[in-house]
């Protein structure tokens, strides 16, 4: 399994993720343009000092992020219809991919994806922003909650 970012743009947001990437043992494949340099202070501190226990890939674009991925599914998330995530069953090779934290994934890398994954949220708003609800969960918390998801299922299919 690994984690793909498409075009990230709060530098915690990635530290974060990319230390549940150290735990979990994933790569962590970063789409540019990135919102931040990968020096910046605040991805550093968000992903402490676990690192050098992550392997980071970058990517010019997504279509060179797709080239190099051509034999593994690519299971996109978004709040947008998608597949629930409990429904869903998912392979050792799937790359996870999550799109930027102000926009999400544009339709045009969704339709390129294998699949669309929705997190069941009860008290998402629906319809005008005047609704009371929440519109979306952070990224990092959002990968959090796919990569275990992710990893529990593949572990329980390989009986561990």
């Amino acid at each position: 399994m690994e984690v793909a970012l498409f075009e990230p743009r709060i530098p915690q947001n990635t530290g974060n993720i990319a230390r549940s990437c150290a735990a979990f043992d994933i790569p962590l494949n970063l789409i540019e343009p990135l919102g931040f340099k990968l020096e910046d202070k605040y991805l550093k501190r968000a992903g402490l000092d676990y690192w050098p226990l992550v392997t980071v890939n970058r990517y010019e674009n997504f279509e060179k992020f797709m080239t190099a991925k051509t034999t593994k599914r690519i299971i996109s998330f978004s709040k947008k219809n998608g597949l629930y995530l409990k429904d869903f069953k998912f392979k050792q090779d799937d790359i996870l991919l999550f799109g930027r934290e102000d926009s999400g994934l544009p339709d045009s890398i969704i339709d390129k994806s294998d699949f669309l994954i929705s997190i069941f949220m009860p008290n998402i708003q629906t319809g005008n922003n005047d609704q009371k609800g929440v519109r979306s969960l952070n990224l990092s918390v959002a990968c959090g909650i796919a990569i275990y998801e992710a990893h529990k299922q593949i572990n329980f299919q390989n009986g561990n």
